[in-house]
């Protein structure tokens, strides 16, 4: 990752939901333990294996958290945005990190040193709760992925995601007609493709269904939804 650089990082820990309710005076002592580097599209942040004594939040650009399968196979797990932090219940185990990840664009991002966070748990406990807080969110959206995987159709899933940004990681653009939407992926088809645990061949396959269905127009990562009311009853129908 590359040097760090200028930054007002204070102001910006403010915005962060685990961070939000601290006093001017705590936010400059978890700011002392932060670092902000850049890193380049591409760039692997962090591999399995290696020591986790931080947490991470994304100023600006997206981060691939991923498994690689024992065949070289890739499982994309979340997609971290601006605003969104990872590695959090991690870092409290002593353990190295479980999964990869990987700057997929021009990323800035703020680290925050384990040290710093023991020592405001230490002087007040309801920073504790926040953070159990927050880890409570993303295991919810963790059993809501399994529920997805597990009950619904791969057609299913996809059109879900048009619908209503369904993974909570993977915030859509959208339009504003209720009828007629455009959806415009943030990241590349086979990336969504693995976010929901579907093969980029099979994703394409369900585009192309819609396409010839007349539900949905693609023109590379903008998705013109046609009629968001018949595209949820063809999400009902399918199988």
């Amino acid at each position: 990752m590359n040097h760090q650089y200028s930054f007002a990082i204070a102001p910006y820990l403010r915005e962060l939901p685990l961070f939000s309710d601290m006093q001017p005076a705590e936010l400059e002592r978890v700011a002392e333990g932060c670092i902000v580097r850049r890193a380049s599209r591409g760039e692997m942040l962090f591999r399995v294996g290696d020591p986790c004594d931080e947490l991470h939040a994304v100023i600006s650009g997206q981060v691939k958290l991923f498994a690689l399968a024992p065949n070289g196979q890739e499982k994309v797990i979340e997609l971290i945005s601006p605003g969104q932090t990872f590695a959090e219940a991690l870092m409290f185990t002593g353990r190295p990190y479980i999964v990869n990840a990987q700057a997929l664009t021009e990323t800035s991002l703020l680290t925050v040193k384990r040290i710093a966070i023991m020592r405001e748990i230490e002087a007040d406990h309801r920073f504790a709760l926040r953070m159990l807080a927050g880890i409570s969110r993303k295991l919810h959206g963790l059993i809501h992925d399994v529920e997805s995987y597990s009950l619904r159709s791969g057609t299913q899933r996809v059109i879900g995601y048009l619908l209503h940004g369904e993974t909570p990681s993977l915030p859509c653009a959208y339009g504003e007609s209720t009828q007629q939407r455009t959806v415009t992926l943030p990241v590349s088809k086979a990336t969504l493709a693995s976010r929901l645990s579907l093969t980029p061949e099979y994703f394409s396959r369900v585009l192309h269904e819609l396409i010839e269905a007349g539900l949905i127009e693609v023109d590379k990562r903008q998705i013109r939804i046609q009629d968001t009311e018949r595209l949820s009853q063809y999400q009902m129908m399918a199988a």
